[in-house]
């Protein structure tokens, strides 16, 4: 009989197979559809961000003004035995981050400087949304086995270099992991 810590280990694969094989989610049936995780929802300035950074235990997530996080991000905690942490991105699997906090090029930790550049790699320097998520894994013997979802902020307005349907863009991306 499977335990609770192998079928958790074989979800978090199946949702890396899922995003190397294309399956982001979104409209139809996929494999996405079969995988437990917590969605993270809210206006902009609502606390998020705060939410998901105190269930890891560490600052690691982008910060400023207007819309800044673009694609979802596909946050899998993995609870380790101890040793140090450090997370992988599925984009960049042969390297390990282990700096989350300290000054690291324009004062941003270097995983949060990852996030960033991998937004930046598919919106681009601009104010567009991507349903393609960037998968960070976060291995700690300070967190729990989950998998969290940080999405973008649901908006009632589009502001200047926004399209004018992002308002519908994003409520059709929150509803695809939120609505199964």
């Amino acid at each position: 009989m499977a335990t609770m810590e192998s079928l958790i280990g074989l979800v978090n694969r199946i949702q890396r197979v899922c995003t190397v094989l294309g399956d982001h989610g979104g409209e139809g049936m996929s494999l996405w559809e079969a995988r437990p995780s917590v969605a993270v929802v809210g206006g902009q300035s609502s606390g998020k961000s705060s939410v998901l950074e105190s269930v890891v235990g560490r600052d690691f997530l982008p910060r400023g003004s207007g819309i800044v996080t673009r694609r979802p991000l596909v946050l899998q905690l993995h609870k380790t035995e101890g040793g140090t942490e450090y997370a992988e991105f599925l984009h960049a699997s042969k390297k390990k981050f282990t700096d989350f906090e300290s000054a690291f090029l324009d004062g941003a930790a270097a995983v949060r400087q990852e996030i960033a550049d991998e937004t930046d790699r598919i919106t681009g320097k601009s104010k567009q949304i991507s349903n393609i998520p960037i998968h960070l894994s976060i291995y700690s013997p300070n967190v729990v086995n989950l998998t969290v979802i940080d999405l973008p902020w649901l908006t009632k307005v589009a502001v200047e270099g926004q399209p004018e349907s992002i308002v519908e863009d994003i409520e059709n991306m929150v509803r695809s992991y939120v609505v199964k």
